[in-house]
């Protein structure tokens, strides 16, 4: 999770149809996209951590991580793991592209910034290397200290292993589970550093357990990325609550086991959105009044105690009415 950046809110609705200008299978499971305009123009800029919405038929929208370089503004990367419960996102992605073909995507958009610090620790697992192949370039740039735990099934399906190996002034640990087990967390986050941050992206369990390791670790040190909602995001059931919209003044009431945004929707409030879990940051709303009850997984503890956005798909709030800027 990182702090709020308007500019990302700003950047959610901007709609790119690019071409496919490379594919690669980089790791069992996993093809690598390059995206370019068709003009050849720049791309928008964007920062480690950020990812972008894929558009694709069926009015299916998926999340996809940038993990080329920032500094190169031709093209962008995503990474995407073909998975065997696809429900027609990573499957169409495997099966029906083709080089010189075109994609639709919005953003970019950052959940995930890098924050400056003296020192990096690095957790991914599987495809969550994605996101945090380009902190790595900026942190090793930037020539601080780092530090890459890297774990997955096996050697095959880790995607990027010969470009992480040559980025200098690191220490890479790669950790095929079926070689070596599973990442020795107590080693790496057994002994509180407070001049590091952990930044952790992978499966629900790993960042469930480097949740719990980073406990006694200072406020703040902990960013995490998901790909699935944790059992917070699932909106609370209990206590109806008013919804005025500053733009119309109207004003909605929220019962008891519905959500904001379904009933944004349902009285033509259109609302940009995409995984309704609280894990992609998609349907950001200002509030311009009230105390929202935040269920997300997106949202940093400082933007969730400031309480002036919030997601709709599956936060409430604390106090009777909200006043959104809708």
């Amino acid at each position: 999770m990182t702090t709020f950046d308007s500019w990302s809110l700003e950047q959610a609705s901007k709609l790119f149809d690019l071409v496919i200008t490379r594919l690669d299978r980089i790791a069992e499971g996993v093809l690598s996209i390059e995206l370019a305009a068709p003009d050849g123009e720049r791309l928008p800029a964007w920062r480690p951590g950020a990812h972008i919405d894929v558009l694709l038929p069926g009015e299916i929208v998926r999340q996809y991580s940038l993990c080329g370089n920032p500094e190169d503004a031709d093209r962008w990367r995503i990474g995407v793991l073909h998975d065997p419960c696809s429900r027609g996102g990573s499957s169409y992605l495997h099966e029906e592209l083709e080089e010189g073909g075109r994609l639709t995507v919005a953003g970019p958009r950052n959940n995930f910034g890098l924050v400056d610090s003296k020192r990096y620790l690095f957790i991914a697992g599987g495809i969550g290397i994605t996101p945090i192949i380009p902190m790595i370039r900026t942190v090793a740039g930037q020539g601080k200290p780092w530090t890459l735990l890297y774990g997955g099934r096996s050697r095959r399906s880790m995607a990027f292993l010969e470009e992480i190996g040559e980025i200098p002034g690191g220490e890479i640990h790669i950790v095929p589970q079926d070689e070596f087990g599973l990442l020795d967390l107590d080693r790496f986050l057994g002994q509180h550093d407070p001049e590091a941050v952990v930044y952790c992206c992978g499966p629900g369990p790993l960042l469930n357990a480097v949740e719990e390791k980073c406990q006694t670790w200072r406020a703040g040190a902990l960013h995490l990325e998901r790909f699935a909602p944790s059992e917070k995001a699932a909106f609370k059931e209990a206590g109806s609550f008013e919804v005025e919209l500053a733009r119309s003044g109207r004003r909605l009431v929220v019962p008891p086991y519905r959500s904001l945004l379904d009933i944004l929707e349902e009285n033509g409030c259109q609302v940009t959105n995409s995984c309704r879990a609280g894990i992609c940051g998609t349907c950001l709303v200002r509030v311009l009044s009230g105390v929202p009850e935040h269920n997300d997984d997106v949202l940093s503890r400082a933007d969730q105690e400031a309480g002036k956005v919030m997601l709709v798909c599956v936060s409430r709030a604390k106090s009777d009415r909200l006043v959104l800027d809708l």
